[in-house]
């Protein structure tokens, strides 16, 4: 018997839910991104570790509170802890894989395009992993030719979010580009859904391992969801991140010509220590070449006795 396929059990509110989860996670990966190619002296491991895991964290938590939404009418569904907690794996480690690749390689058309493919078949992975995790009491077909459509949707628009971020690496055109990620994301997670047709064995026949949505989903929604949020205060603090290029530089050089010479921390120790050296000298030299008052004692002539 074939099973009645709902993915929008709550209405839009889980779509628009999971798509603003896939956009906070595509901004705060790709600006950690960005956040290494515009200073060569940031600590470029950890910044693209912390992109990768919050574009994974970002792409688990749209998937997951996407499917809160699906239901087949005729069955209970139920999940598997492993493959869930696997599926998250999976998206951090492929995507930043993709992410190191631009880091470390550069934004060149070349590394861009593999960067692109890798994040967006991390994209796929984590998205059929996740369905591999659900269980129900019938089985699940797919349709090959939508599936190698949102293959091909997560690819592009991966590529296309990766392109923009670091081409034009402002703070409103990485804001675009966590949107095109995040219509990448969600685009890809419900074309797929739209693949899925279920065989239901039967009402009362067939049996199935996990815990119910409820139970699992929304606790382990909660860790993610809670490391997105400090992530997001990192990049909100970091000065280069939130001023972007052409502003730090130009309040960097405002704050050099603003320093005063003897304090500027730019310049070399020598010159500081002959600066302060010449501003010790300078009173003695002024006060050798004062002239010499007859009024005051100090210089008075001395006078012999009166005859």
């Amino acid at each position: 018997m074939e099973g009645t396929v709902d993915g929008f059990r709550y209405g839009l509110v889980t779509p628009v839910a999971a798509f603003v989860m896939a956009c906070l996670g595509g901004a705060l990966g790709l600006r950690c991104i960005v956040r290494t190619l515009l200073s060569g002296e940031s600590w470029k491991p950890g910044w693209l570790a912390l992109g990768a895991a919050s574009i994974g964290c970002g792409i688990w938590t749209m998937h997951f509170i996407a499917m809160i939404g699906f239901q087949v009418v005729e069955t209970r569904i139920r999940y598997d802890v492993a493959l869930t907690v696997l599926s998250l794996a999976v998206a951090i480690v492929v995507v930043g894989i993709g992410v190191f690749i631009v880091g470390y390689r550069g934004a060149s058309t070349l590394n861009l395009s593999f960067a692109g493919v890798i994040t967006g078949l991390g994209v796929a992975a984590m998205h059929y992993l996740g369905m591999a995790a659900l269980h129900l009491n019938g089985t699940i077909h797919y349709d090959p030719l939508v599936v190698a459509l949102s293959v091909v949707i997560a690819v592009v628009a991966a590529t296309a979010a990766l392109w923009a971020a670091v081409t034009i690496r402002g703070f409103l055109t990485s804001l675009g580009a966590s949107l095109i990620m995040g219509v990448a994301v969600t685009g890809m997670h419900y074309t797929g859904m739209s693949a899925v047709s279920v065989h239901v064995h039967g009402r009362t026949g067939g049996s199935w391992a996990g815990d119910s949505p409820t139970s699992l989903l929304l606790p382990m929604l909660v860790g993610p969801a809670i490391f997105l949020l400090l992530a997001g205060v990192v990049v909100m603090f970091d000065p280069l991140l939130v001023l972007g290029d052409g502003d730090w530089n130009r309040s960097t050089a405002s704050a050099v010509v603003a320093a005063p010479r003897s304090g500027s921390l730019f310049e070399h120790p020598e010159n500081q220590e002959n600066q302060s050296l010449r501003e010790d000298e300078a009173p003695r030299v002024v006060q050798a070449r004062a002239p010499q008052d007859p009024q005051d004692p100090q210089w008075a002539v001395p006078r012999g006795p009166r005859r």
